[in-house]
């Protein structure tokens, strides 16, 4: 993962020095893809890195809370873009996200630490629905504000596995949730293509914990709701 965001953090610089001796960022630049924003449809394709965390909260308050041990993950995916007006733009960006939260229970019944560890590996296909709001066009760069809902298949939920947390390595989620979002970016045009970073967060509606068959386990009985909660940073191409 760290090679890749070098990768990424490269080609971004040569593609900016590339751009240099054409002033893209003078006070008076080459204008560039003038009138890209004006398709009525366009398509485009994104990579980018995230971190995911989980939000708990508690039917009773506990000693220590669960802790959440979050990793770096990836993204991929495809964006199709909707023009419906100067200012806003209907998005599609469906696409594949991979990601590992280790969980550690502090609850004293666990007593090895085999049992108080559950690794939760996730693979997510992401179809979110949003609305783009850009500010004018400034030379070569328009910043943008863009959110909305979304809808996430998990692969690896186990929702229907009949183990529970007390008999196996395992961590049991619902296979589907529903979030909402909200980020910021910047589109900078080049000579033959619109690069566009961007930050956002993920933050979901549902309670996505399968509890255990025992009412009082150790892992969910004092659980009131997990959500996820996620931050995205990506790098789009149109």
């Amino acid at each position: 993962m760290k090679k890749f965001l070098v990768y990424i953090f490269l080609l971004a610089g040569v593609l900016v020095h590339a751009q240099l001796g054409t002033r893209i960022f003078g006070r008076d630049p080459i204008i560039h893809l003038e009138n890209f924003d004006k398709q009525r449809v366009h398509w485009g394709y994104y990579l980018g890195f995230n971190s995911y965390d989980f939000k708990f909260d508690y039917k009773t308050p506990p000693a220590k809370d669960i802790k959440v041990q979050s990793t770096t993950g990836f993204n991929v995916g495809l964006i199709g873009n909707l023009r419906l007006n100067e200012h806003f733009d209907l998005r599609f960006e469906p696409g594949l996200a991979y990601t590992q939260r280790n969980l550690t229970w502090t609850d004293e019944r666990l007593t090895t630490s085999y049992d108080r560890l559950r690794e939760v590996k996730s693979t997510y296909i992401h179809f979110p629905l949003l609305l783009k709001f850009s500010a004018t066009r400034t030379g070569n760069i328009k910043p943008f504000l863009i959110g909305g809902v979304s809808r996430t298949l998990n692969f690896d939920a186990q929702e229907k596995v009949k183990d529970d947390n007390l008999t196996g390595d395992r961590f049991r989620m619902k296979t589907w949730t529903n979030n909402w979002e909200f980020g910021a970016g910047i589109d900078i045009y080049f000579e033959y293509f619109k690069f566009s970073p961007s930050i956002r967060g993920v933050f979901s509606f549902d309670d996505e914990l399968i509890r255990d068959n025992d009412p009082n386990s150790p892992y969910t009985g004092n659980v009131a709701s997990m959500k996820t909660r996620g931050v995205f940073v990506n790098f789009a191409f149109h």
